[in-house]
């Protein structure tokens, strides 16, 4: 099959170390994975912490096992309307930038970041910091996706796409994540046509609708808060409707393209992260069949 499948070695974190993931990675079934934040290589908001030794001994880790890196995932606060935060995300973007031509690595998965209440602020300040590293994603062949992460400056799909649009460019795509369907908007198969080719990854997690109940499904005190609330449960344990979501992969055409990726990110159930890591490629498997893609 063209698309990749790749798992999110987050719940390993408090058991492993970072070079033990390739092969956690490789005895659950996966051939890639995703490097997401880790103390020792890509904390969040900071700069990374890997030198050219970790570096060499982490790709060394990875093939020795028969396994590849999909893709980094750096959490960074690139769209901060704090200026300094901003020019400091920078600064650690360009490094992201280098590891992943070290790791030999074409895509970067990450989030807009910046903050929804100074909503326009932030993403002058998104725009401000591409005008600096887009030259460099560029040049170094790179894709980079985003995903309006609940409490991102941009949350909803349809306008996180028509931002993505405006840089202009077929190095920048959209991240869809299954568990952030009911902040994106809970339009499925839309926001996946809409991102036509710029989808270049789309994560595999469940959630429930914290809409339902008439908005009080969730309850916070005091009434009014600004929270976000979701979830990363195992495929079938939340709301998301899954059949529409590899319905709308398949009509994408995102099964047939070389750089797609797909990420098990089940975050909540830490304590089964064998069987359940080991049952989300099984049905993302068979789901990817049954909407008529090719394993």
């Amino acid at each position: 099959m063209t698309v990749k499948i790749a798992l999110d070695p987050t719940p390993y974190l408090h058991s492993h170390q970072l070079l033990e993931f390739p092969r956690v990675v490789a005895d659950l079934g996966y051939q890639w994975w995703q490097l997401t934040p880790h103390p020792d290589f890509l904390p969040f908001f900071n700069h990374p912490r890997a030198d050219d030794e970790l570096v060499a001994a982490l790709k060394k880790a990875t093939a020795d096992v028969g396994v590849g890196i999909s893709s980094l995932l750096p959490v960074q606060r690139w769209s901060s309307p704090d200026e300094e935060a901003r020019e400091g995300s920078v600064r650690n973007w360009r490094r992201i930038i280098e590891l992943a031509v070290e790791l030999d690595v074409r895509v970067i998965n990450t989030e807009f970041s910046g903050r929804p209440e100074r909503a326009e602020e932030s993403e002058r300040a998104f725009y401000r910091s591409m005008e600096t590293l887009l030259p460099l994603i560029e040049s170094e062949g790179l894709r980079v996706n985003i995903d309006p992460h609940p409490d991102d400056f941009v949350e909803n799909g349809f306008e996180a796409i028509r931002i993505i649009r405006g840089l202009n460019s077929a190095s920048v795509g959209f991240v869809y994540v299954g568990s952030h369907t009911f902040h994106y908007g809970d339009d499925i198969a839309g926001i996946i046509a809409a991102a036509g080719h710029r989808l270049g990854a789309a994560y595999v997690a469940d959630s429930f609708d914290h809409n339902r109940s008439h908005g009080l499904r969730y309850i916070t005190n005091p009434p009014g808060n600004a929270v976000r609330v979701h979830q990363h449960l195992a495929l079938g344990d939340g709301d998301v409707d899954w059949d529409a979501y590899f319905a709308a992969l398949a009509a994408n055409g995102f099964y047939d393209r070389d750089d797609s990726i797909i990420v098990s990110n089940v975050f909540a159930e830490d304590e089964r992260g064998d069987e359940v890591s080991r049952s989300q490629l099984e049905q993302i498997r068979t789901r990817i069949q049954n909407a008529g893609g090719a394993i």
